[in-house]
């Protein structure tokens, strides 16, 4: 049987509240139960001690002393539960017998220990006796046994029973009604989710689940959605933006290309004429090729792939290295590198996402260095950090565009610097791998003064 949450919650809270009601049902008969043959009992005891003083031991001989008297007083007494006397000796021989018992005997049972209380019929009528043992002088001479009705007993035992097994389908029925009702009114923030999220389409990810007013776990779980609705709309807004941007950067090559292949096909052309456009096709190609290689890396960041060749290296090491590849583009711009080594200590850092960051940030300062300007590298040691700060004194970047500085294709300002080639790529890559590693990346710029990038490498115990 299949039911829905409101009921199944119903379901579960009844079945506990059963099984607890059950023991508590079953407590009250076994107390009523108990206490019930325990006033018997001790009505019994009491009447075998009252008429063991009424005894008379001659001989082998067990009778009742008055019994006269005791015959009369019970015709003048209106016994509402009367009691039950009878002596017999050691052998079970009926000796004496109180008169109401008339003809009829009380069951003696010589399996049964010395003052112990039992139930048995007298003549079909459910009784309660005990028997208990008569002795003089050390000796036992007999037994008294007393016994009285339990019908009324019985019948309040037989009325409990059946009230509390009439009562607790009932109970159970009615709880399971009002649980449901409770649940019912309990879920219904729930209800609200499912409403929200159904309408919820990749057009419309700015819609929100209400939350509720009890700030319970309803609450956090609309939160949550909530908050999981928000990464999912940034997300696919980053998407849609980087497919755009992507598409744009792509196929700004491509239409030169084709224009200069067309270019070349109208009309014959010189030998230096074709070797011009052939080498500025090969260069549109290499931009292309350099976009959807950057491109690929930052897929493989967003996938979180395991990365090849990121064993420790030295940090001084890998700052010289990186200079060492753009020595080329330093010599061209006749710039001055100052490179200062503050650490006492040597840092090691991974190879694979440092050269990355190393390599864009370097780059770009190189780029974006007036010429015969001097580029700064400084290695220092702050807390539990190694900071490598590179700073150039070039164009800077406005203040309005720091915010975007590591958004992928952008570029600040890039209309007043088109000589200057780039995707906007360089940074949001550097972002990624410094985030990969665990670093820190910070910058301070000056429009038309210069620019600063702070790696800050956790030192390793």
């Amino acid at each position: 049987m299949k039911l829905n949450f409101k009921n199944r919650i119903a379901l579960y809270y009844t079945v506990a509240t059963a099984i607890i009601t059950a023991l508590a049902f079953l407590i009250v008969f076994l107390s009523v139960k108990k206490t019930v043959f325990s006033n018997l009992d001790k009505e019994l005891s009491y009447q075998a001690q009252k008429h063991s003083k009424e005894i008379i031991i001659e001989n082998d001989s067990i009778h009742f002393m008055n019994k006269a008297e005791w015959a009369e007083r019970e015709h003048r007494e209106v016994q509402v539960n009367p009691v039950f006397i009878q002596l017999i000796n050691n052998q079970g021989q009926l000796m004496d017998k109180s008169p109401n018992l008339k003809e009829q005997q009380l069951t003696f049972l010589d399996a049964v220990k010395s003052n112990d209380h039992f139930s048995t019929l007298l003549e079909d009528r459910a009784i309660r006796q005990a028997q208990i043992p008569i002795e003089k002088n050390g000796r036992k001479q007999g037994y008294i046994l007393t016994a009285i009705s339990m019908e009324s007993s019985t019948m309040v035992i037989k009325n409990l029973q059946n009230t509390l097994l009439i009562s607790f389908p009932i109970v159970l029925f009615g709880l399971y009604l009002i649980s449901s009702s409770l649940a019912g009114r309990s879920i219904t923030p729930l209800q609200a989710i499912i409403d929200t999220t159904n309408t919820i389409t990749k057009n419309n990810l700015n819609e929100r689940v209400p939350l509720p007013h009890n700030k319970d776990e309803i609450f956090e779980l609309s939160s949550a959605i909530n908050e999981l609705l928000q990464r999912i709309e940034n997300a696919i807004q980053r998407e849609r933006q980087f497919t755009s941007d992507a598409s744009h950067e792509l196929r700004t090559p491509l239409s030169t290309l084709r224009g200069t292949l067309e270019v070349l096909i109208r009309k014959p052309r010189t030998q230096p004429e074709y070797e011009e456009k052939v080498q500025y096709g090969l260069s549109e190609i290499d931009r292309m090729g350099n976009i959807v290689e950057q491109l690929l890396l930052l897929a493989r960041f967003d996938s979180k792939s395991e990365i090849e060749s990121n064993h420790p290296i030295s940090l001084v090491a890998l700052v010289d290295e990186v200079l060492s590849r753009n020595g080329q583009a330093i010599a061209k711009k006749n710039l001055k590198i100052d490179f200062e080594v503050k650490a006492k200590t040597e840092t090691h850092v991974p190879q694979y996402y440092a050269s990355l960051v190393l390599e864009n940030i370097i780059t770009n300062a190189i780029k974006y260095s007036h010429e015969g300007k001097t580029i700064n590298v400084e290695i220092s040691v702050e807390g539990d950090y190694t900071l490598c700060k590179i700073s150039d004194n070039g164009i800077g970047i406005k203040e309005d565009d720091l915010s975007s500085l590591f958004s992928p294709f952008f570029r600040s300002d890039a209309l007043a610097h088109k000589q200057i080639t780039g995707a906007g790529l360089g940074l949001s890559i550097a972002k990624k791998a410094v985030d990969a590693m665990g670093a820190q990346l910070t910058v301070e710029s000056q429009f038309n003064k210069g620019t600063t990038f702070t790696i800050a490498f956790l030192r390793k115990p």
